[in-house]
């Protein structure tokens, strides 16, 4: 059902229509394309038993679950004495492709993570096949909870392309068999390598060719970095061999994964948060970049989402509701530790996570997650999971997880119509944070293991630009660039200018924009930006950045931009994010109060809110509509642009207060 929602009247403005439209269609073939969520269904090592695996995919089926991607695991209590067979044997492949067929039946999607448990590991590792820092500790290396515990496995080098291609080898012919039927997705989670003084044999002649000189002696005597207290030595080369490091790990890994997947018939799915590489860059390399929250912050999606849109990407995912209450230790309790509230998890709290991630570009969720149990058990949990559960004493069950699945799949549907609406390019300050180094100790005291800036968990498109749906841009997407009838053509989408508010940025990025502001794009630089780096090359970049201060399309303020109005102009505006499917826009508005959540969140914090309300303009289709938005507790809005005006689509659901458990 739709209705009217004018608060005033609609006028006719000389604006520009569909301003801000991306280029290109969507991939042929639409991956999840029911746009059902999925679910992680965590297998704890045992003996498998197929008609449990056929009960649960049905009772998700019955759930309106589109699929579930399937993550091997550690026993139950990490008990030793349980009976598995070994990973990636005949007996443990059998299961796993009953649950591919069952799922094919179903119509259900059946994803694997590519491993078991995460970052990549294996029991029988060949030695120096292992991840290392520059001082060799075995240390770093060990992973003693896996599948086939208490058997330790050892992570592998994602430094090194073959090393990469040999562990590939044995998942593939594991799952070979679960490879057939439907196109499955392959899964790489967080980056979760320790990343101090990370290195390979031959990064130090790579990073001599790149920079010119030798980082060897700050490896050696740990001048990059005091690994108890992160602070940062010389911020200069520690840019430097961040640099370097992510050539290494987008050239040595994140491709080889995508191109694994590709040549196996399926696709690639991967979380690049916390990598230390250069991230808009290694999410564009896969099918599927994927994005977490709320141990990410929601604005960290608009990373995936750029990622996507500039390599003509449809769908964002999101490992989503994870550790929502907060963290406890998988060692806590004798291994007996649970998530915070989890069996008691309330829905609206949820529904502000994921409609915070709608906001900020993702347009898939997966439920972080389901254990794998016989229907009607509970015996078997996952430590930071928000509990999907068969038992129907848990919150995540029958008619109230239903609906919450069909409210996700309405806006999932919406938010996969044509192609994401593009409008300002922003400069992505990549540079900046590698220059950055350590996050201060007050940043974020809940998560003891978060260190690097270069994480980018935190960083925001600009205030001022929120009603022109910014998108994040950097040197590797702008180099192949053209600015043609009006529009920088930038990858697969394209924009209507460029603002930067960056401290630093390399050289040949700023020759880059040069080129462009020759070309005539429109360009704001409210920062002079410095060069990055400890090799400097004072006066070509002197002369780089007065040529491009220069040129006549270049301005130092947003205001002397001279635009066409944004697509929603208004005061506090709420985040949103918008589709556009021919002529028509589908604008998602999130709740205001989405703008207030943080890790951990507090029980029941959906039932704080009072509702509220925003006036915004909307300029569109040369039209220009006055709106109240009206926002009742714990809901958003849809809206439906078109020549005739604005409507909402009701999304028809309400989050319940639940009180099982």
């Amino acid at each position: 059902m739709k209705k009217n929602i004018f608060s005033g009247f609609a006028i006719w403005v000389a604006a520009v229509v569909l301003s801000g439209c991306c280029k290109t269609a969507p991939q042929e073939e639409q991956l999840y394309a029911n746009h059902k969520p999925y679910t992680r269904w965590w297998w704890h090592s045992a003996v498998i038993d197929t008609n449990d695996v056929r009960d649960q995919l049905k009772w998700l089926h019955e759930h309106e679950f589109g699929g579930v991607e399937i993550a091997w695991i550690y026993p139950m209590f990490c008990d030793s004495t349980t009976p598995h067979p070994a990973f990636l044997s005949e007996d443990w492949a059998k299961p796993v492709e009953v649950a591919k067929r069952v799922a094919d039946s179903l119509g259900m999607g059946c994803d694997f993570t590519f491993g078991t448990m995460w970052p990549f590991a294996d029991v029988d590792l060949p030695d120096g096949d292992q991840t290392r820092n520059y001082f060799d500790s075995v240390e770093i290396a060990r992973r003693p909870l896996v599948w086939d515990h208490p058997r330790e496995a050892r992570i592998i080098n994602h430094l090194n392309k073959k090393v990469f291609e040999r562990y590939a080898a044995k998942m593939n012919k594991g799952l070979k068999g679960a490879y057939k039927g439907s196109k499955s997705g392959l899964f790489v989670d967080s980056w979760e390598v320790e990343t101090e003084y990370l290195y390979t044999p031959g990064f130090e002649n790579t990073f001599m060719a790149e920079h010119g000189y030798d980082i060897i002696p700050y490896l050696r005597d740990t001048q990059l970095l005091d690994m108890r207290t992160h602070e940062v030595y010389d911020n200069e080369v520690f840019y430097d061999y961040l640099h370097t490091m992510s050539g290494y790990v987008i050239r040595e890994f994140y491709k080889p994964f995508a191109d694994n997947a590709t040549r196996n018939g399926c696709f690639s799915r991967a979380q690049c948060g916390g990598a230390p590489a250069d991230l808009l860059t290694a999410f564009a390399t896969v099918d599927i970049p994927e994005t977490e929250a709320i141990l990410y912050e929601p604005c960290f999606s608009k990373i995936a989402a750029s990622a996507a849109t500039l390599g003509g990407k449809d769908a964002v995912t999101a490992e989503t509701f994870t550790c929502a209450y907060g963290w406890t230790s998988l060692r806590y309790n004798n291994f007996r530790g649970h998530s915070p509230h989890q069996g008691k998890e309330q829905i609206a709290d949820l529904r502000l996570i994921c409609d915070a991630l709608f906001a900020n570009g993702t347009n898939q969720v997966i439920w972080h997650g389901m254990p794998f149990n016989s229907l009607g058990d509970t015996s078997n949990y996952f430590y930071t999971t928000c509990q999907v559960s068969m038992h129907p004493e848990n919150n995540l069950t029958g008619q109230a997880l239903t609906d919450f699945n069909k409210y996700m799949t309405t806006v999932q549907t919406y938010m996969r119509k044509g192609v994401n609406y593009t409008d300002v390019a922003v400069y992505m300050p990549l540079e900046d944070s590698w220059m950055a180094g350590a996050y201060p100790p007050e940043v974020n005291e809940q998560m003891k293991w978060l260190w690097g800036q270069y994480e980018m968990r935190y960083i925001e498109t600009p205030l001022e630009l929120k009603g022109r749906q910014p998108m994040w841009v950097n040197e590797h997407f702008l180099k192949e660039a053209q600015y043609r009838d009006g529009r920088l053509e930038c990858g697969k989408t394209s924009f209507s200018c460029l603002y930067s508010e960056v401290e630093y940025m390399e050289l040949s990025a700023v020759q880059t924009l040069v080129r462009l502001a020759k070309e005539g794009l429109p360009i704001c630089i409210t920062r002079i930006p410095k060069e990055p780096g400890k090799v400097k090359h004072t006066a070509e970049y002197k002369a780089a950045v007065q040529a491009l201060l220069a040129e006549k399309s270049v301005c130092t303020g947003w205001h002397e931009m001279n635009l066409s109005s944004g697509l929603i102009e208004g005061s506090k505006l709420p985040d949103n994010w918008v589709r556009q499917d021919g002529d028509d826009l589908y604008m998602f508005i999130a709740n205001p109060m989405t703008q207030t959540i943080r890790y951990p969140l507090e029980y029941e914090y959906a039932f704080t809110d009072e509702g509220s309300e925003r006036q915004v303009t909307l300029n569109h289709h040369g039209r220009q509509d006055d709106v109240t938005l009206r926002f009742r507790p714990n809901e958003s809005l849809l809206l439906h642009l078109t020549k005739k005006g604005v409507e909402q689509i009701d999304l028809n659901y309400t989050a319940p207060h639940l009180t099982r458990g």
